[in-house]
């Protein structure tokens, strides 16, 4: 038996959607010390070239920004047109393109008798518009980049689909209906297309997240005046065990993980990387 490693990892090309925010900028700089070859395809190409350039000079590694809109099909198969050119075949996809707005948030935690004659904080209020911006992101942002990125695994007959769930596709939060729909649906997408893929030699599987600080957050979980946590943050953080928030390299363990051939018989699974909140009944 060889000694366990991510060896196998070194050389292949894995394309990451939102690799340039809090979270999956921590997954590039994990990949990129075992050696693999990344894109960062983001909507925001000069963001993607700047954390790529970061980490290439960090690491001595070979990453590139590339320009690509998760939501639409034909800025999808331009980037890897790119990505082919540049890189060679895609071996790998992880789908980090997400994120929550105050546009599908609820102002209340819970509707009281007071908010029956002004319903605009409640569920009743929100906009559809905001609704549906989040719900595509997350869902939609998921699948259309897979469709599109897995081609060459096809032909290849080898391959890894890691997508993002969250904390909210277990047990919804309150406030964030579309985010909590949208995450369950990964977690369901997840099991699905293992099932589909299976014989062909793609695996694919998703972590999720407890709780962690990014830009889609932040406004929900800290206070701005005092830069202490929001009574929402404070409440997170009494919720899981380990009594903190996850810092972003919390993350590369499990990820490098499910991409390696050392987990080459998992595949449909979702695992939580959240401090112990799954397993924490409140009491």
């Amino acid at each position: 038996m060889k000694p366990i490693s991510f060896e196998d990892l070194n050389g292949k090309v894995c394309v990451i959607t939102g690799g340039a925010g809090v979270l999956g900028s921590s997954m590039v700089k994990a990949l990129a010390s075992v050696g693999m070859k990344i894109a960062i395809a983001d909507i925001n190409k000069e963001v993607a070239d700047q954390v790529a350039g970061e980490i290439a000079a960090e690491y001595n590694a070979q990453i590139i920004g590339v320009a690509a809109n998760v939501l639409d099909k034909e800025s999808l198969e331009n980037a890897k047109a790119e990505i082919n050119e540049k890189l060679g075949p895609i071996d790998i996809l992880i789908n980090g393109a997400g994120g929550n707005s105050p546009l599908a948030t609820t102002k209340v935690e819970q509707m009281e008798e007071k908010d029956i004659d002004h319903p605009e904080d409640t569920f009743y209020g929100l906009q559809l518009e905001g609704f549906d911006k989040v719900f595509a992101l997350n869902f939609k942002g998921t699948l259309l980049p897979t469709m599109v990125f897995t081609q060459d695994m096809l032909k290849n007959r080898k391959g890894v689909v890691l997508n993002i769930s969250s904390m909210n596709s277990y047990k919804p939060l309150t406030k964030i209906p579309a985010y909590s729909a949208a995450k369950a649906s990964i977690n369901n997408f997840t099991e699905w297309l293992a099932v589909h893929l299976a014989k062909v030699g793609i695996r694919v599987n998703a972590i999720a997240p407890g709780f962690f600080i990014t830009n889609q957050n932040r406004f929900l979980v800290l206070d701005e005046k005092t830069g202490g946590f929001s009574p929402r943050g404070q409440k997170i953080v009494n919720n899981t065990p380990m009594g903190k928030f996850g810092e972003p390299d919390d993350l590369q363990g499990a990820t490098l993980f499910l991409l390696s051939d050392i987990s080459s018989f998992i595949t449909g699974i979702v695992i939580p990387v959240d401090g112990g909140y799954s397993a924490f009944g409140g009491v």
